[in-house]
C-alpha cells in the first residue's frame, strides 16, 4: 500500500504506522501515516481538509480561552524570552507581526509586551468564534486561511505555532509566508519532530505528536529545513524543545487502553486531570535530555534568503 507524497508528489512512500484520535475522539476512523523517502516527511491518508469543522470540535483546546493559571502564567514567561531573543534581531522604529492561526491574539499581546516597536498586529485565522475578542484586543483580524489573506502590509515577524503540521501544502504556506516579510523580518515556527524518542516509543500506538487526524504532515529538522529552502527561506537559528504534551496524551492513552482512564467526545482525554502532571513531569524529562537529544518538538526561525531579498523589497 502506498500514497503518493503531498509535497513532492513522489511514489516512493512506505507505511509508517497507523493512528486514532485519541484525544476528541472526532471519528472511529483508523488513520495511515506515511513517510516519503524522498523527501523523508510524513503525512496522513485520508487527509481531512475538507472536513475540518468534523476533526476540529468546539471544545478543541486552540479554541478555548486561556484559564490564566500557573502553568499559562509560566507558559507566557517562556513566551516573552523566545520572543524578545527574535524581536532584537530586527531592526526598524516600528514593527509590525502577525500571527496565523492566532486565535485571539493573545499572543500577540506578549508579542507587544515582549518589545514596545511593535504597534501593528495582525491575526489570521479560520475561527470565528474569536474575531470580536482580537478586535477588542486591537488586532487586525481577516476569517479564513493565510493561502486567502491579501494584503499590501509586509510583517518585520511572523508566528507560525503549531501551524504548519496543519495544513495539507506546508511548502506553499511557507512561500505564502515569504511573500509577507519585510526584508528583515523574521519567521518564527514551531512544530513536530517526528525524530524523537517518544515518537519511536509510542510509533504503533498512536503517539500524541500525530494529533489524529489533525496533524496532516510532520518533518524532522532536515526534512522541514530542505522544503523551506525551496521555497526561498533560510535557517536563521534552530533549537529542539520539550515535546510534554505529546508525552503526556500518549501515556494518557496507554492507561486508557488499560482500562485506567477513560476518554470521550463529551470528556476528551486532552483534559483528564492527569494531563498536567504527565506534562510536568516529562517537560522536566526532556529539558534534561535537551543537550543531547532530538526532541518531539523543533523551534525554528527563518529570513528570506538572501537572493530574494529584492522581490521581498518589492
Amino acid at each position: 500500500m502506498t500514497k503518493p507524497c503531498p509535497l513532492c508528489g513522489g511514489s516512493n512512500t512506505n507505511l509508517h504506522a497507523t493512528a486514532t484520535d485519541i484525544e476528541y475522539f472526532t471519528s472511529d476512523q483508523t488513520f495511515s501515516y506515511f513517510r516519503c523517502q524522498d523527501c523523508a516527511v510524513l503525512f496522513v491518508a485520508p487527509m481531512l481538509h475538507d472536513r475540518l469543522s468534523e476533526i476540529y470540535p468546539s471544545n478543541y483546546y486552540a479554541f478555548k480561552p486561556s484559564d490564566g493559571g500557573i502553568v499559562q502564567r509560566i507558559k507566557q514567561w517562556l513566551d516573552r524570552r523566545i520572543f524578545r531573543s527574535v524581536l532584537k534581531q530586527i531592526p526598524g522604529a516600528n514593527l509590525a507581526a502577525l500571527d496565523v492561526g492566532g486565535g485571539s491574539g493573545w499572543l500577540l499581546d506578549v508579542v507587544k509586551q515582549s518589545d514596545s516597536r511593535v504597534t501593528k498586529t495582525q491575526v489570521v485565522d479560520i475561527d470565528p468564534g474569536a474575531r470580536d475578542a482580537a478586535i477588542s484586543a486591537g488586532h487586525g483580524y481577516f476569517l479564513g486561511p493565510i493561502e486567502d489573506f491579501e494584503t499590501t502590509e509586509r510583517f518585520d515577524l511572523i508566528l507560525m505555532l503549531n501551524l504548519i503540521e496543519h495544513v495539507r501544502r506546508p511548502d506553499q504556506i511557507l512561500a505564502k509566508a515569504r511573500s509577507l516579510l519585510t526584508p528583515d523580518g523574521l519567521l518564527l515556527i514551531k512544530t513536530p519532530n517526528y525524530d524523537a524518542l517518544d515518537a519511536s516509543l509510542f510509533r504503533h500506538r498512536s503517539w500524541g505528536g500525530y494529533h489524529a487526524p489533525r496533524h496532516f504532515v510532520l518533518f524532522t529538522r532536515e526534512s522541514f529545513t530542505q522544503i523551506a529552502e525551496k521555497q526561498g527561506l533560510a535557517v536563521q537559528s534552530f533549537a529542539y524543545t520539550q515535546g510534554a504534551p505529546f508525552w503526556a496524551i500518549s501515556m494518557a492513552n496507554e492507561l486508557r487502553r488499560m482500562g485506567l482512564v477513560k476518554g470521550s467526545r463529551e470528556k476528551p482525554l486532552v483534559y483528564h486531570p492527569l494531563i498536567p502532571l504527565f506534562q510536568a513531569a516529562f517537560a522536566g524529562f526532556d529539558l534534561i535530555r535537551r543537550p543531547l537529544a532530538r526532541l518531539s518538538q523543533m523551534i525554528f526561525v527563518m529570513r528570506i534568503q538572501a537572493s530574494k531579498y529584492a522581490g521581498a523589497a518589492r
